[in-house]
């Protein structure tokens, strides 16, 4: 899973790093979305995620990641149920000019039990804050991996799912082997 608050970036990572088109269930934004989307600090933001996106990443030849983005409104959240079905882990993509944005996302993993790293999107007007800030302000344990990155860039994107990859294995009792 790719969750998030909206506008975070969840869409721009599943493009990004998919090897196959995407399908994106992506719509203009509306007058009907006033008063009801929070587009503070997102006022630019023209388009959004009303069902989920879905990708895929072919990690060897017997071995496929599916990726699932969720919508970031609070009115689509109830999608998010049956995304949980199945999920190994997820990316939690957090913009650091809106933290609050992700809380959400966060409760809703730990509430699951869906393992997760933290994805810092960088965006150019983005304030580079340490670690140990962002870990307190988001409530984050130290065994929970927290990586910057770029959403628009394959290999960044790559590199966090990567970073979840690890942090499952390192959770995992059962070591992990491709078939």
């Amino acid at each position: 899973m790719i969750a998030g608050g909206f506008g975070t970036g969840k869409t721009t990572m599943v493009r990004s790093v998919s090897d196959i088109r995407p399908l994106t269930t992506e719509e203009t934004l509306t007058q009907a979305s006033v008063g009801v989307d929070d587009l503070i600090g997102v006022a630019e933001k023209s388009q959004t995620t009303v069902s989920l996106d879905f990708g895929k990443i072919g990690l060897n030849d017997s071995l496929v990641l599916y990726l699932f983005g969720t919508p970031g409104q609070e009115r689509f959240w109830f999608l998010w149920n049956g995304l949980f079905k199945g999920a190994l882990g997820a990316v939690v993509l957090v913009d650091t000019r809106r933290l609050a944005s992700s809380f959400r996302a966060i409760e809703e993993m730990e509430r699951q039990k869906v393992p997760f790293v933290i994805a810092l999107n960088v965006f150019p007007d983005s304030k580079d804050y340490p670690e140990e800030e962002i870990r307190d302000a988001l409530d984050i344990p130290a065994h929970i991996p927290v990586v910057s990155f770029d959403a628009r860039d394959r290999a960044a994107s790559r590199d966090v799912l990567l970073a979840l990859i690890r942090h499952l294995k390192e959770r995992s009792a059962v070591p992990v082997e491709s078939r």
